[in-house]
């Protein structure tokens, strides 16, 4: 009698998923991903309107979702989330961008994109896991980083020294939640049609180059990351941390 591996389990019944930037873009998609395999959805944004349409889209389908709205830069609001809801799955999508020349970069901005990508996913990060470590559970956390935090680009700084930084979080984080059963990983994509990148496309120089680079021929839309989210929201992963999933088109394949 031949005992046949056990295939892991892609359902997120019974856990509490929650997705920062759930309104628009990556953000959005992660939602319908981790709703779809049956998690109960927390939908968090600043802006009430498309949250509000979000949340509606989401019901239609019969899915158990929330919204919360909230500013990630101001670290009590997303607290007082986590002390309202025990939460297994965090999704951060929520980012900033703004792209300058180097020399041209200004400290508001700079401010601006490091306090979103990296100061705000830290705390994130470390209030998500406080919150697993009381309730002794193995937990999810996932960052939507980007193929900038492999390496460099035109303009892009400030940012990709912001995606670099999550993911040296990530490791370290890895390294001291691995112990108690909590996964800390990040999702690396490539240019994706959303909200946030639009101001790119509409510049046909920017858009040849970045299809020169992308080794599939296409950007990608916010559906082929949702498949990443899933992977790492479930079991699926288990014995994956500290570590990231290039959806890249082969952009960092040279």
């Amino acid at each position: 009698m031949i005992n046949l591996p056990r295939m892991p389990s892609m359902s997120l019944e019974g856990k509490t998923a929650i997705v920062t930037g759930a309104s628009s873009g990556i953000g959005q998609g992660a939602a319908v991903a981790l709703a779809g395999a049956g998690a109960s959805l927390i939908c968090v944004a600043r802006g009430q309107d498309r949250l509000v349409q979000t949340e509606k889209a989401l019901k239609e389908n019969g899915w158990k979702v929330t919204s919360e709205i909230a500013d990630i830069n101001h670290h009590s609001e997303i607290q007082n989330i986590f002390d309202k809801h025990k939460i297994d799955i965090v999704v951060n999508a929520a980012g900033q961008a703004r792209h300058s020349p180097a020399i041209e970069t200004k400290l508001e901005d700079y401010d601006a994109v490091m306090d979103v990508n990296l100061k705000s996913a830290y705390f994130i990060s470390t209030t998500a896991a406080k919150s697993m470590l009381e309730r002794d559970i193995c937990g999810s956390i996932i960052h939507i980083s980007s193929q900038m935090a492999h390496v460099g680009g035109v303009d892009r700084a400030v940012y990709s020294a912001s995606k670099h930084a999550v993911e040296g979080m990530v490791k370290s984080m890895a390294i001291e939640w691995g112990p108690n059963g909590i996964r800390i990983n990040s999702i690396c994509p490539t240019f994706v049609r959303t909200p946030l990148t639009e101001p790119t496309f509409q510049n046909p120089d920017r858009v040849s180059w970045i299809k020169s680079k992308i080794k599939l021929g296409r950007v990608a839309e916010v559906s082929d990351i949702m498949g990443a989210v899933l992977y790492l929201a479930t079991d699926l992963s288990s014995m994956v941390t500290g570590t990231s999933i290039l959806v890249d088109g082969g952009w960092t394949a040279e």
